[in-house]
C-alpha cells in the first residue's frame, strides 16, 4: 500500500543530499505489517503487534438451541508503529471488515488469526476502529488442542482460561493488552445473559431479547464473558458496592437454592478481602452458577463463574479463590503466562488467610502439614513454579506450592511487612501487568532482607526445599 507523501518527501530528501542541501541519511519510518503473536514465549500466536486495544463493543446473536453465533464488534485501538496491515486473534469465519468506515481487504491463513489490510498507512500513535462481522459454531471450534466454549442446547458460559475470546469476538487476545467492554448479546425470548459490569440497557420482542453489559474498568480478554440461558437473578448493594447474582434454573430446586445462599456471601467475602488488600478494583461484584459441567470455576473480572458446588466451607473457599483473583489476576494481570503463579498462588493463599481468620486454621500449620505430605522426589516437587511451563500452567503444585511460597514468605519477613507487601503490589500495579521478577524485588525492599536464596528454593527449584528458617519453614 501506497504512504500518501512519504515517497516523495524521501526523494525530496536524496535530491536534497546529492546537491549538498540536506543530510542523505535522512529517513521515513517504513510500514510494518504488525506482528501475527505479542510475544509470549508458551503462546506465540497469542495477540498480536503494533496496536494496543482501548474498547471492544461487541454485538452477537446467539442461537442456544443449535449453538450458532453471528454478530460484528468495533475494536478500538491506538497504533504503537506505523502500520498498513495488522492481525486480529479470531475462530469463527469472518464476512466482512471495515477500518473507520472504509471497506478492508483481508484474509484468513490460519484458522486462528484474521489478517486486516488496512485502506490507509496509520501513522503511529493513531486511534482507529476495526469493525468485523462473523458468524460459526464456537462449540466446534478447535485449536491448539483446545475448544474451550462451554455449551448445551439450553445454556451457554463463554469462559476458559486461557482462551476463549477468539470463539466470540475478534481480540488481541493477550491478558498484556487490557480494554473496557461494551457486551451486547441477543438470545431466543425466555433466556437472560449476564456478562461483566452493569446491566445498562435490556430490550425485547417477540422473538429476542436483547442484553447490554458494560465494564469500564480495563480487563484483559480471557476476562470478558457471558452466560445465556434461564436463570433466577438477584440484584442488590452493599456497603455501596452493587452485585448480581445469577443461579441456573435448570439444576434442581435444592441445589437453587444452596447455590443462591451460597453466592449471597459474595459482598462480604469481597469486603473482608478489600480490608487485607485495598479497595476493590471494579463498580460491581457478584457470581453466576451455571447448570453445565466445565470442570472448573472462573474469575470473570467482577463476576466469577461457579459449577455447582454446594454450600459448605469448601464451596466458601472456591468464593474466596475466584474474588481474590479480582485483585491478584483481574486488576494487577499477567505480563506473560509463565508468571500465572502470581494469579494462582496468590488467590489460593487467601484461601488459606481466610480459613485461619474464620476457622481457626493457621496458615502456619498447613504449611508444615502440606510440606510434610510430599516427600522429596515427589512430582509435587517437580514443577518449577516461578516457571512451570506451558504444559504445567494449571497444574495443581502451581495452586498449592505457590500458596506455600507465600505462606513461607509471611513467616519469614513478619506478618506486618508481608501485609504491608500485598497492599503495597495491589496499589503500585493496579490496572496493569506484571512479572514475578518485580514481585520480588518489592519483597525485598519492603522487608530490607535479601530473599535471593528463598525465592530460588520456592519458585526456581526442582527439588523440595530444606527445611530452614532461611525458607520459612522453622
Amino acid at each position: 500500500m501506497s504512504r500518501p507523501l512519504l515517497r516523495p518527501l524521501a526523494l525530496a530528501l536524496t535530491l536534497a543530499a546529492g546537491l549538498g542541501l540536506g543530510p542523505a541519511s535522512a529517513s521515513v519510518p517504513a510500514a510494518s505489517h504488525g506482528a501475527a503473536g505479542i510475544g509470549d514465549a508458551y503462546y506465540p500466536q497469542d495477540g498480536n503487534g503494533g496496536y494496543d486495544v482501548t474498547h471492544y463493543d461487541i454485538h452477537d446473536t446467539y442461537r442456544i438451541h443449535d449453538g450458532r453465533l453471528s454478530g460484528w464488534t468495533d475494536v478500538k485501538a491506538r497504533s504503537t508503529e506505523v502500520l498498513d496491515r495488522l492481525d486480529l486473534d479470531l475462530m469463527l469465519t469472518p464476512t466482512a471488515v471495515q477500518v473507520d468506515g472504509a471497506t478492508a481487504r483481508f484474509t484468513k491463513p490460519t484458522k486462528h488469526e484474521l489478517q486486516v489490510q488496512l485502506p490507509h498507512t496509520l501513522a503511529s500513535g493513531t486511534t482507529f476502529t476495526v469493525r468485523v462481522r462473523y458468524h460459526g459454531f464456537p462449540a466446534r471450534l478447535r485449536y491448539d488442542g483446545q475448544k474451550p466454549w462451554v455449551a448445551d442446547s439450553k445454556e451457554a458460559m463463554a469462559i476458559n482460561e486461557p482462551h476463549i475470546a477468539p470463539w466470540w469476538f475478534p481480540a488481541n487476545d493477550h491478558p498484556r493488552d487490557k480494554a473496557s467492554y461494551d457486551v451486547t448479546v441477543r438470545v431466543p425470548k425466555g433466556n437472560r445473559v449476564v456478562s461483566n459490569g452493569e446491566l445498562v440497557g435490556r430490550t425485547a420482542d417477540d422473538t429476542w431479547s436483547t442484553w447490554h453489559w458494560r465494564i469500564g474498568e480495563p480487563i484483559s480478554t480471557y476476562l470478558a464473558f457471558f452466560a445465556a440461558g434461564r436463570f433466577a437473578v438477584e440484584t442488590g448493594t452493599s456497603s455501596g458496592l452493587p452485585y448480581t447474582l445469577a443461579v441456573s434454573k435448570r439444576l434442581p430446586r435444592a441445589w437453587q437454592s444452596d447455590a443462591m445462599r451460597a453466592l449471597r456471601r459474595t459482598p462480604g467475602i469481597v469486603a473482608w478481602e478489600a480490608s487485607r488488600l485495598g479497595r476493590y478494583p471494579y463498580r460491581s461484584t457478584g457470581g453466576v452458577v451455571t447448570s453445565l459441567l466445565p470442570g472448573f470455576a472462573l474469575e470473570n473480572a467482577s463476576r466469577p463463574t461457579y459449577p455447582y458446588w454446594g454450600s459448605d466451607r469448601s464451596a466458601t473457599s472456591v468464593e474466596v479463590h475466584e474474588l481474590a483473583h479480582q485483585w491478584f489476576g483481574d486488576d494487577v494481570a499477567l505480563s506473560r503466562w509463565r508468571d500465572v503463579w502470581l494469579n494462582e498462588g496468590f488467590a489460593t493463599w487467601m484461601e488459606w488467610l481466610y480459613a485461619e481468620q474464620h476457622w481457626g486454621s493457621p496458615a502456619q500449620h498447613r504449611l508444615i502439614r502440606t510440606y510434610a505430605s510430599h516427600r522429596a522426589g515427589e512430582s509435587f516437587w517437580k514443577v518449577r513454579v516461578g516457571a512451570p511451563g506451558r504444559k504445567h500452567l494449571f497444574d495443581m503444585p502451581v495452586y498449592d506450592r505457590g500458596a506455600m511460597t507465600l505462606q513461607a514468605l509471611r513467616h519469614r519477613i513478619g506478618r506486618a511487612d508481608f501485609s504491608t507487601l500485598l497492599r503495597t503490589w495491589v496499589r503500585q500495579h493496579h490496572g496493569g501487568t506484571v512479572r514475578v521478577g518485580q514481585f520480588e524485588q518489592l519483597a525485598e525492599q519492603v522487608s530490607g532482607e535479601q530473599l535471593d536464596g528463598f525465592f530460588h528454593a520456592w519458585l526456581d527449584s526442582r527439588t523440595k526445599p530444606a527445611r530452614t528458617a532461611a525458607n520459612g519453614l522453622a
